[in-house]
């Protein structure tokens, strides 16, 4: 059995009562996931973050007075190793990429599966970047066009994506519909181990640094 110390310790944002319980009661039924404190605000939430250190945060973006986005940036000010999910009931373009820009590990509407987040919390805690597949589209709206890209240099380096394994094919595809990696090594009955390394194998196969890029790049480049 996992101990305390070998929790994920998670601090919830959140202006809404009832929104914070039930969050509290879904992710601590979890063994390996620990809510070490709540706040109601963005300003008690930076003083709380600083006090527990926990290893990721759950942001509300729709706070009153020092919204979400601003806290993220504060937060990054003091701390660039912890894991900062924006939390929200929006799908707006813009707010997408501002929480990602300011620093966000991920982005999750507050519809998610109670399931599905704590396996969120569990690939952010990670390393993984995870961008909810509702507002995918609204990301890749933001990368800018072709035409639009400034080249670095005269003979800018042309990174021409390596050909993808037909399982490697298999696991984008999950990526692309935001699946964990929990949740893929599920679909194709293989560890979770196996399924990392798959996505790191695709990671360095395209060029891109995370799985949000991945899946954009799939999108955009007509891949799945």
């Amino acid at each position: 059995m996992l101990t305390k110390e070998k929790c994920i310790s998670v601090i919830i944002v959140e202006d809404f009562k009832l929104t914070r319980v039930g969050l509290r009661c879904a992710l601590n039924a979890n063994a390996d996931i620990d809510v070490v404190s709540e706040a109601e605000d963005a300003i008690d939430g930076i003083e709380k973050i600083k006090k527990f250190k926990p290893d990721v945060v759950l942001m509300d973006l729709g706070l009153p007075e020092m919204n979400g986005i601003e806290a993220i940036i504060k937060i990054r000010e003091f701390s660039k190793d912890i894991k900062i999910i924006a939390l929200t009931s929006h799908d707006r373009q813009e707010e997408v990429t501002a929480a990602l820009s300011s620093g966000a590990n991920a982005y999750c509407l507050k519809d998610i599966d109670p399931e599905k987040l704590a396996d969120v919390i569990r690939d952010v805690n990670c390393g993984v970047c995870w961008l909810d597949p509702m507002v995918a589209n609204l990301a890749l709206k933001s990368i800018p066009k072709a035409e639009d890209a400034v080249l670095i240099g005269e003979n800018a380096v042309n990174h021409t994506s390596v050909p993808l394994t037909e399982r490697e094919q298999e696991v984008l595809k999950h990526l692309v519909d935001g699946k964990s990696n929990t949740e893929i090594a599920k679909e194709l009955i293989v560890s979770v181990h196996t399924a990392k390394a798959h996505v790191c194998s695709i990671l360095q196969k395209m060029c891109v640094n995370d799985r949000v890029q991945a899946a954009v790049k799939a999108v955009r480049d007509g891949m799945v």
